[in-house]
């Protein structure tokens, strides 16, 4: 198992999730709400200009589709993970620290996962937009990879980045019915599939960015 999380793990509405309440995100939670409610396929951008209490004109303004909030949405989450890079260690394994972003996008997407659940049913019914999603994930895979000191570039880095999203998205399978209090199911699976991949991400390890020192006062 690996060690330490990067971050403890927050109940919905902590600092990690809440944000600002300006018109893109009132956009993104209205649409997750009905996403969650009436399903993706029903959803349509009057019902969301509706539920966020906007004009349609301020939905217009600021997404061009539906599948525009999705990827807004997944951008959000993305700034929550890589909001603090994980600690670098000398003896730390690439998987470690991996894991810990991916666990830490668990915990900022758990106020979502009704949505989610219905997303995994009904996005592959919608190609375009199931295409769009798969290639988000792979940005924010590469993302989370960078972040832990694993390039991308390269034959080697693509590799990465595609195990690291398979195995992402067989984790999030087993998350998205976890409902034990620490996650352990969640965890036990990603912390074995890591193992399975852990020589393409060994492979093209570099040091994280370390945190900049505070002066002292």
């Amino acid at each position: 198992m690996a060690k330490g999380r990067a971050a403890p793990r927050r109940a919905p509405g902590t600092a990690s999730t809440v944000q600002p309440p300006d018109e893109r995100n009132r956009i993104i939670d209205a649409a997750l709400r009905l996403i969650a409610e009436q399903g993706w396929r029903r959803l349509s951008l009057a019902a969301v200009a509706a539920e966020a209490e906007l004009p349609i004109l301020a939905v217009y303004r600021n997404f061009g589709s539906r599948p525009a909030i999705l990827m807004a949405f997944f951008r959000r989450i993305d700034e929550a993970v890589l909001a603090a890079p994980p600690e670098a260690e000398a003896d730390e394994r690439p998987r470690d620290r991996i894991f810990d972003l991916i666990m830490r996008r668990f915990d900022a997407l758990l106020p979502y996962r009704d949505a989610l659940l219905v997303l995994g049913r009904e996005l592959p019914s919608e190609p375009c937009a199931a295409l769009a999603v798969a290639a988000r994930l792979l940005r924010s895979i590469a993302w989370m990879l960078e972040a832990s000191g694993i390039p991308v570039a390269g034959l080697g880095g693509a590799v990465a980045v595609k195990l690291t999203a398979a195995t992402y998205l067989a984790t999030l399978r087993v998350w998205l019915r976890d409902d034990s209090p620490d996650l352990a199911p969640t965890m036990a699976s990603l912390d074995r599939r890591l193992r399975g991949i852990e020589r393409w991400l060994a492979r093209t390890r570099r040091p994280p960015p370390r945190r900049p020192a505070t002066a002292e006062a």
